[in-house]
């Protein structure tokens, strides 16, 4: 069900990194980034890796630069995977963090974001937050949805979305691999009225948009290209 590159290269998780703070929203630990008085919210929904994850908090705060009101929940409930932790293989972790858990809390989440006065939502989902984000795109709950190197999305997932959709791929992916994308953006281009966008990105690998190594300059750069194209998309679709 779930292969290796959904666990390569796993962050280093701390709870200090970012400009943001944690804050209780929803029910859930929330970083938090931007001005609260924004009438508009992005929803960052993490990997397997969790909410602390230091590159994914940095890509908060810049969304946040743009004047949005950044909230990337835990919804992993302080579990993250632990590659380390034998007891609990992939497998066995994701029997009790389903997708489809975390679907129920953002809704929860969205609710919250709605009254504190938020008028649009976009959202966002990385591997395993992508099958949160795509649940959402279903229905009437955001604006505007983007899913990044999505894990465990099906076609049939793609179908049923109503909402506007970016899909930004790897090359190098067998979660999501270059020919599911494709098939992804024949099923939207036929919808009418839902608008997509969708890129497979060369060279690059499952996760590579927020479990880069910062040191490497071309990583960064095709990270950052991809960042880029998730922020055009909300600028589009979430006012």
């Amino acid at each position: 069900m779930s292969g290796p590159q959904c666990c390569e290269n796993p962050p280093a998780v701390s709870s200090s990194t970012g400009h943001g703070s944690v804050l209780e929203l929803g029910g859930l630990k929330t970083y938090v980034s931007g001005s609260s008085n924004s009438k508009q919210a992005i929803l960052l929904v993490s990997d397997i890796f969790g909410y602390e994850a230091p590159n994914l908090r940095m890509l908060a705060d810049k969304v946040a630069a743009g004047g949005y009101y950044v909230v990337v929940p835990d919804f992993l409930y302080g579990d993250p995977y632990n590659p380390e932790n034998t007891e609990k293989p992939i497998p066995v972790w994701l029997q009790s963090h389903g997708p489809d858990k975390g679907f129920e809390d953002a809704k929860q989440v969205i609710a919250a974001l709605k009254d504190k006065g938020i008028s649009a939502i976009g959202a966002a989902g990385f591997c395993w937050g992508a099958k949160v984000v795509v649940q959402l795109a279903k229905s009437d709950n955001i604006q505007a949805a983007v899913l990044l190197h999505p894990s465990f999305v099906s076609v049939d997932d793609i179908k049923q979305v109503k909402t506007p959709t970016a899909i930004l791929g790897a090359e190098i992916d067998k979660m999501s691999p270059p020919e599911l994308c494709k098939q992804f953006e024949e099923i939207l281009s036929s919808k009418p009225g839902v608008e997509c966008f969708v890129k497979v990105y060369p060279g690059v690998a499952h996760g590579w948009t927020v479990r880069y190594n910062v040191e490497d300059k071309k990583a960064v750069q095709s990270a950052e290209e991809a960042h880029q194209d998730m922020l055009d998309w909300f600028t589009k679709h979430v006012k």
